[in-house]
């Protein structure tokens, strides 16, 4: 069975194209690749009821990131900080990598 390659890993800097924090962007903390969501840092934020236990003592109300489907997010380009598409294409060693549709430059994953 294949890995389904996604356009978007954790690390990356994204950036929120519909929902209720449209235009919003922060670095991706995690993929969850079977249910094809990710959590971005700030974005999406929900109340969470916690009771009190030994790690969090008072309880109380928290709040947290929750998961963002992956077709509202679009990769940021580094080389000039505007949203992009994503490709795929063979580098020096021959394997795939994800370069920017918009300036054409490979794109690394710094996560």
């Amino acid at each position: 069975m294949s890995k389904i390659k996604f356009h978007v890993t954790k690390g990356d800097t994204v950036k929120i194209i519909a929902g209720n924090d449209k235009g919003k962007t922060g670095k991706v903390l995690e993929v969850n690749r079977a249910k094809y969501r990710a959590v971005v840092e700030g974005a999406n934020m929900v109340t969470k009821h916690v009771k009190p236990s030994a790690t969090s003592p008072e309880g109380g109300i928290q709040e947290t990131e929750a998961s963002i489907h992956l077709s509202n997010l679009m990769v940021i380009d580094p080389s000039n900080g505007e949203a992009t598409r994503v490709g795929r294409k063979k580098n020096a060693e021959g394997r795939l990598q994800r370069y920017s549709k918009k300036s054409g430059e490979h794109i690394t994953n710094n996560g």
